[in-house]
């Protein structure tokens, strides 16, 4: 007797499978793919766009996306906000929809965050080559732009045949929700695949629970880890972005609380700690604190907890000084373990914290060493709160002032958002982080456009849940599309929208390196032909009005904190719009970044950036 089947296209079997899958961690059950995000075009209208309607809002509910790019940031914000138990799915048409997914695609692998790409592709049976948008290779003839997805996906198919999905979507599942394996998956569909009948296994559609499991420590790697531990006279934890996604914060806080070892964090693990706990010495690396750097210049173990170790955080491979410094990394991916030549504990963060807990027993740190970084702590509490302090309310706030109007209006679980520009530098060194989800900083990929969509994705995640998106005018020409989304599914999510007139990060690091600020400023042309003249009379809060956001117009701190109470306590999308004081007022960097600097050149400042960089550049080591 044969078994039974059921008769789909190929899109209807997709939905049908994916609404079926579950994760499964500590006894709780997740949908894996909670949702589906599209836009669509002739590569997926009639395939993946009718499957939706067809299953209906209960079987795959479906978001309307304006952008294929930030419809994958919306994603990966709700997945982050989840730690990465649930998921979303995203479908674009062929062309330009599926070529728009590659940064995305890019930010999710980069930072580990899990995706579904499902972008429609040429006819596999090249019937009506070459269709519209079709890209023709003279030597290549299965080569289609989906192909430029690749290699920012951990998982990729193309589905030539419907009986080819079957195996293909299971080990997507599988990437999916493997927490050493995650971040993009793309499925390429070809749209009269998308379109074909076939008779599938009802099985096919049972119920599937993926289990994300915890993974042990071996007992060998956690031997020489405790005798390292033990030996070590100022040990360093830094707290990576796995220590949330592991929900081991409250481990990492036993095991700081037993050990006394204190917790430099990187952008993606801040908030590991309360701001306000004894041993959370706030960022560390080029944008951390003096603090953590200090620290770091003379820790003789580093403890890296869930962390890839980027330039930011190694100040380029200039910050970990002692001359007898080693790693111990403790990481669910052997590959990041093993980086800096470390010893390695290759585990899930929250277990292995837990057997390293255990294992130690009553071992703690001097009091010489404790007192010492607390007072650290406790100077640069005084730097954070001068930063923040505004001596006139009526006066122009700087952009420190601006985060310090939000650190005062946020309540201990809102969600603060941002990527890029000069904003992730000053919330690095200066954010107050009070719940461990509370800093949302994107900062792997460091994309521009990124705020707005995933503070959607984070609402979505998290109903109820105050959500904030920081972003200057640089950032927000570059992607406002998603506010309409959020006027639609009435998302009331705020947008902190700083005016500076340009790329003020990048026009600061210009100026350190030789570039004088070139080409960095929101102005018109001067007489001489460069962009120095008056600043462009563009007025970005009317933009966000006529998306359909509530407007608030700030121009004093006062005004700024009134704006940011009404925003909070308001049920609609709002914009809070604010002209900032461009003076520096936040702490510089207590660590160097390596930004190559033109060898040889003519113009003074490009020569004295040179001399600058080959001092800084000598302090370099390779940890082997």
């Amino acid at each position: 007797m044969s078994a039974p089947t059921r008769r789909l296209t190929t899109a209807q079997a997709l939905v049908r499978f994916l609404s079926a899958q579950y994760t499964e961690r500590d006894g709780v059950r997740r949908r894996l793919i909670a949702g589906t995000w599209g836009i669509f075009g002739h590569g997926n209208v009639a395939g993946v766009g009718q499957a939706l309607l067809e299953a209906g809002e209960q079987v795959m509910p479906f978001h309307q996306g304006r952008n294929e790019q930030s419809m994958v940031h919306a994603a990966v914000g709700y997945a982050r906000q989840l730690n990465r138990l649930s998921a979303q799915a995203v479908t674009t048409s062929i062309g330009p929809g599926a070529t728009n997914l590659v940064t995305g695609a890019a930010l999710a692998t980069i930072n580990r965050l899990p995706v579904l790409l499902l972008p429609g592709d040429y006819f596999a049976s090249h019937a009506p080559d070459p269709l519209l948008q079709q890209l023709e290779h003279p030597v290549e003839a299965d080569v289609s732009v989906n192909d430029t997805l690749r290699p920012v996906s951990r998982y990729f198919d193309r589905i030539t045949r419907p009986e080819a999905l079957i195996p293909s979507a299971l080990q997507a599942m599988r990437v999916l929700a493997d927490p050493a394996e995650t971040g993009a998956v793309t499925l390429a569909l070809p749209q009269d695949v998308q379109a074909e009948a076939y008779d599938w296994p009802e099985e096919f559609f049972a119920e599937r629970v993926w289990y994300v499991r915890r993974a042990a420590p071996d007992p060998v790697e956690l031997t020489a880890a405790v005798e390292a531990i033990r030996s070590a006279e100022r040990p360093l934890i830094v707290a990576g972005g796995g220590v949330h996604h592991s929900e081991a914060e409250a481990a990492l806080k036993a095991f700081v609380e037993a050990t006394g070892i204190p917790v430099a964090s990187t952008q993606a693990g801040k908030g590991s700690l309360r701001h306000d706990h004894p041993a959370d010495l706030g960022g560390i690396g080029h944008t951390g604190t003096a603090v953590s750097d200090e620290l770091a210049r003379t820790a003789d173990l580093v403890i890296g907890v869930g962390t890839r170790y980027t330039d930011f955080t190694t100040a380029s491979g200039t910050l970990f000084q002692n001359p007898a410094v080693r790693f111990l990394n403790l990481n669910i991916t052997g590959f990041d373990a093993h980086k800096l030549a470390a010893r390695t504990l290759v585990c899930d963060a929250r277990s292995g914290l837990e057997r390293l807990l255990e294992a130690l027993s009553g071992d703690r740190v001097s009091a010489e060493y404790e007192a010492e970084y607390r007072a650290g702590k406790a100077r640069w509490d005084e730097v954070v709160e001068a930063a923040y302090r505004a001596g006139d309310e009526n006066a122009v706030p700087t952009q420190t002032q601006v985060l310090g109007a939000l650190d005062a209006t946020v309540g201990d679980c809102d969600v603060v958002i941002n990527a890029a520009g000069s904003l992730p530098g000053d919330l690095h060194k200066l954010w107050r982080s009070r719940s461990p989800r509370q800093y949302h900083l994107e900062y792997g990929y460091s994309c521009m456009g990124y705020e707005i969509p995933a503070a959607i994705g984070v609402q979505q995640a998290a109903p109820g849940t105050p959500v904030w998106a920081l972003v200057g005018d640089g950032t927000y020409l570059m992607m406002p599309t998603e506010i309409v989304t959020a006027v639609q599914e009435g998302l009331p999510v705020n947008i902190v929208l700083l005016q500076n007139h340009g790329y003020a990060s990048i026009g600061g690091l210009s100026q350190e390196t030789g570039g004088e600020r070139f080409g960095t400023a929101y102005r018109f042309r001067a007489a001489d032909g460069t962009f120095t003249g008056a600043p462009l009379p563009v007025d970005l809060a009317a933009n966000a009005a006529s998306l359909g956001m509530d407007v608030l117009r700030a121009k004093t701190v006062r005004e700024l904190r009134e704006a940011l109470a009404a925003a909070r306590a308001s049920d609609r999308p709002t914009c809070v719009y604010v002209e900032t004081d461009p003076a520096p007022t936040a702490p510089p960097a207590e660590a160097w970044w390596d930004v190559p600097v033109a060898e040889t050149a003519s113009r003074e400042a490009a020569v004295q950036a040179r001399e600058r960089y080959d001092r800084q550049v000598a302090g370099r080591r390779r940890h082997l």
